[in-house]
């Protein structure tokens, strides 16, 4: 572990970044140059005073989930993401397929809709970043670990991840989500996390079984509205629109609902309410 050049890539990639870059309002009265260290412990998820010491050359070593928030807070690119670690004394994280850091276009890009319910998932809809209003339709689905991180995965493994969708649409999103699920199988092979996924679905779930035997590719239902159930606010009709990033392999999803619209004032009420929880 480097201390001296960890501290000073973090000061100066922290003085390089503006609030309005990630998301922040800039206030009044700023002096700071950049960012401030509080606003960085925010974004990292982490107190001021764990980042602090880093900054100023006295912490301990950070672990790699600590790492990879503080990559993901600063926006870090993949080459400074990795530059990071070897600073901090450890391995570089494997880029022999798609991983868990979001590039820093697309969260620039969800660092501006705060306002909107938006979320950036991998090829295995494992979601990475959420905005608040996401969570609050959708809940915390960055909280699951194990295989459960996948949603594939949960779909087809436990009943309560249903009940965000109207029964009536539940066949519709098994064969969207099992071809979707071929498609990344397709790409990565039988050794990779997406074969680990087809393995644990086609030990545990009929219904999976007999849809990857059905072979289906590309079963769209992006085009189509959803229907989402939330348990304050009943049926939402939204529009799901995907913005694709082809380094990372992830898609950026925003929801929308057509305005003037009994989904579109809806959407507006998902501010003023809490924050929807997983079940877990």
């Amino acid at each position: 572990m480097d201390r001296a050049q960890l501290a000073d890539f973090l000061r100066t990639r922290r003085e390089a970044l503006q609030p309005e870059d990630v998301g922040l309002p800039r206030g009044q009265r700023r002096r700071t140059r950049g960012l401030r260290r509080e606003e960085v412990a925010t974004l990292c998820a982490m107190s001021a005073d764990y980042y602090s010491r880093i900054e100023q050359q006295r912490g301990p070593q950070p672990s790699e989930s600590m790492l990879a928030a503080i990559a993901r807070g600063l926006h870090l690119s993949i080459d400074e993401r990795d530059h990071l670690f070897r600073l901090a004394g450890h391995n570089v994280p494997s880029r022999s397929g798609p991983g868990d850091h979001v590039g820093p276009g697309i969260l620039r890009i969800l660092d501006r809709l705060d306002d909107t319910p938006a979320q950036v998932i991998s090829g295995l809809a494992e979601t990475l970043a959420q905005t608040r209003l996401a969570v609050a339709l959708l809940g915390d689905e960055t909280a699951y670990t194990g295989p459960a991180r996948s949603q594939i995965y949960r779909w087809f493994t436990d009943p309560l991840t249903r009940r965000i969708y109207p029964e009536d649409d539940h066949a519709m999103h098994s064969r969207y989500l099992a071809s979707d699920l071929r498609g990344v199988y397709s790409h990565q092979g039988a050794g990779s996390r997406a074969g680990q996924i087809v393995d644990a679905l086609l030990e545990r779930s009929p219904e999976f079984a007999t849809l990857w035997s059905a072979h289906e590719i590309s079963v769209r239902t992006h085009d189509q509205p959803k229907r989402i159930r939330h348990p304050e606010l009943g049926i939402l009709e939204l529009h799901c629109q995907v913005l694709h990033d082809p380094d990372q392999t992830q898609a950026l999803l925003v929801f929308t609902a057509t305005p003037g619209t009994e989904s579109h004032e809806k959407l507006k009420l998902l501010s003023v309410l809490g924050d929807r929880q997983p079940h877990l």
